[in-house]
């Protein structure tokens, strides 16, 4: 690798210090680093030509928004924490130094990570990605929602809770986690459903097939009243959704790059994120 986009999470990193010495580091080695604070502006200004590699200084946040806007690149995401528990940010910024010179090496391996499409149904609306998770969610008055699950067109389940998860393998450590759901190894192919804080005593997150296709349909509320709920994408990027309407999710044909330079097993790294909380 020698040349990288560095995108930075500029509320992390408020005076470029972490960013400037990464970008001394890959020019003191002979590679090119291009700084950019908004990805999109650097893939339509200055194009994807020759780069090897993004470099996301941030946390989890950063670097999903970076895998959404640089979906159709095919640059593989490399984040560098600066902020807490990041579970996608591999590199913590004590150790940038050590990752960048293992880049410019060629020292890593790529994964390809699985992703999420979901498409509302009503409309023909656009499919859009997420390689985290996609959230049913509540929208405006704290009340609880009546969802109703499909999987491969057939009735599963109506839940009532404040919103449903519908998440990858990477996902498994994001908001699923906190909602009570499994971890998984990034690596697998699986979809993960988990209800949030539902309204019963016996609901539990169902892992199903990557070839499975889950419809979430929003029914009238119980008195007849319509509900008005978010379908939002990765925490970002937010439909809005009303009875009627349904959003089926499926395993995306496309994928995001992650490059790892860790050698250590999933579980270890799980092991030591677990110890940090």
């Amino acid at each position: 690798m020698k040349k990288f986009y560095l995108i930075t999470n500029e509320s992390k990193d408020p005076v470029g210090t972490i960013t400037n010495k990464i970008t001394s580091i890959i020019e003191k080695h002979g590679g090119e680093a291009v700084c950019v604070k908004n990805e999109r502006q650097a893939l339509t200004e200055k194009g994807t030509d020759g780069v090897d590699c993004a470099l996301v200084l941030g946390g989890d946040g950063t670097l999903l928004r970076a895998a959404g806007n640089m979906l159709d690149s095919d640059i593989p995401l490399l984040g560098i924490n600066l902020g807490t528990l990041g579970y996608l940010a591999e590199v913590e910024s004590a150790c940038a130094e050590e990752a960048v010179e293992k880049l410019l090496r060629d020292e890593f391996v790529r994964e390809e990570r699985m992703m999420l499409s979901g498409r509302v149904l009503s409309d023909e609306g656009e499919k859009r990605y997420a390689l985290n998770d996609i959230v049913i969610s509540r929208c405006g008055s704290l009340q609880i929602l009546n969802v109703r699950i499909y999987v491969n067109d057939r009735f599963l389940h109506d839940y009532c809770a404040d919103g449903v998860i519908v998440a990858t393998p990477t996902g498994s450590t994001g908001y699923n986690l906190s909602a009570g759901g499994p971890i998984v190894e990034p690596s697998a192919r699986l979809l993960l459903l988990t209800p949030i804080c539902p309204h019963t005593l016996n609901t539990r997150s169902i892992v199903f097939s990557p070839e499975d296709e889950i419809t979430v349909e929003i029914p009238e509320w119980k008195d007849g009243q319509e509900q008005v709920v978010e379908a939002n994408f990765d925490g970002s990027n937010t439909v809005t959704l009303k009875t009627g309407d349904r959003i089926r999710i499926r395993r995306s044909e496309k994928t995001t790059g992650i490059v790892r330079l860790n050698t250590e097993s999933f579980l270890t790294v799980l092991h030591k994120k677990m110890s940090e909380t």
